[in-house]
């Protein structure tokens, strides 16, 4: 009997497939493809079919489980909608794979996944009570409450980058102002240095330098990478990212006292200088009498995949 677990990732950007012997801890296979310059669902769900094929051929999985990066009804499988590609509005997610394959399917939010990875596999092992967070293309995130992911009553518990810490503070694309995401995700990091940078012709020079003074070319990563080289215009960005995240964990330690907040995605690799920014907000939003651990996560960009197996084994259970 197929013992293969097959775990897949519906990334913003990219997507990412693999596969496991069920009860094993690591991959037999992975597979990751960049969803193009004009993503949308069908075009996503056509990437990942081809991802597939390459892992499994014409096997049949044990049981699928599917991370995706936006809301969703864990209950139904139905993908609410997705941010950042378009045509992902009330998909029925988990009864199309269901169909093409006639095993267990289970789809949750990535940040959800993400937080059932890190608990099951990575830096949230034996802790009953948890914050993943994952800053990224977004800011989201997932609880582990007394040893259960809890999801809410509509399956939005965790949704941290929609905080609003600022409220006076640049619009969001959800349309409030100030939100955590607007003020730390790694494409509006870039945007603000840039629109910084448009504003104060003498200022940034090493990112700058860094790019050319292509300013369309800069990212959150090159705006860390300038602020680890002492570009100060970088560095107040990076600042700025640390002290929302800051807030709302200090809120959020405040508001639900979990053991550990665990933090995760390409954003938590500016370094130093963001960490620091993190973890001293965070203490100072906080109430004294609160203790918490703020900790990177272990599993780096397969917290998604990792979760994912956990909730093909979790289906697989009932």
């Amino acid at each position: 009997m197929n013992k293969k677990i097959l775990a897949l990732d519906f990334g913003g950007t990219k997507l990412a497939a693999a596969t496991l012997i069920s009860g094993q801890h690591q991959w037999q296979n992975t597979r990751r493809q960049l969803s193009g310059n004009s993503p949308n669902a069908t075009t996503d769900l056509e990437i990942m079919r081809s991802l597939i094929r390459e892992l499994l051929g014409n096997e049949k999985p044990l049981a699928i489980g599917i991370s995706f990066g936006g809301p969703v009804d864990a209950k139904t499988g139905i993908v609410r909608l997705s941010h950042h590609v378009s045509g992902w509005e009330n998909v029925p997610l988990r009864e199309i794979l269901e169909a093409e394959f006639n095993v267990p399917v289970r789809v949750d939010n990535d940040a959800n996944v993400a937080a059932l990875g890190e608990y099951k596999f990575g830096a949230g092992q034996g802790c009953e009570s948890l914050f993943y967070i994952t800053v990224s293309t977004g800011v989201g995130g997932g609880w582990i409450l007394n040893n259960r992911l809890w999801q809410g009553t509509q399956g939005m518990a965790g949704e941290i980058g929609h905080t609003v810490v600022q409220p006076d503070g640049p619009l969001c694309l959800c349309g409030k102002r100030g939100c955590v995401e607007r003020l730390a995700s790694g494409p509006y990091i870039a945007q603000q240095v840039r629109q910084s940078l448009t504003e104060q012709s003498q200022q940034g020079e090493i990112i700058r330098n860094l790019v050319n003074h292509q300013l369309d070319n800069i990212t959150a990563q090159i705006v860390s990478q300038a602020a680890n080289e002492g570009d100060e215009l970088c560095q107040n960005a990076i600042k700025l990212a640390g002290w929302a995240i800051g807030v709302g964990i200090g809120n959020t330690a405040n508001l639900i006292n979990p053991q550990r907040f665990i933090l995760g995605g390409g954003v938590t690799k500016a370094g130093d200088l963001f960490w620091h920014q993190v973890r001293q907000i965070s203490r100072q939003t906080a109430l004294p009498e609160v203790d918490f651990e703020i900790v990177p996560a272990q599993l780096g960009d397969e917290a998604p995949l990792w979760g994912a197996v956990a909730l093909a084994e979790t289906a697989l259970e009932n």
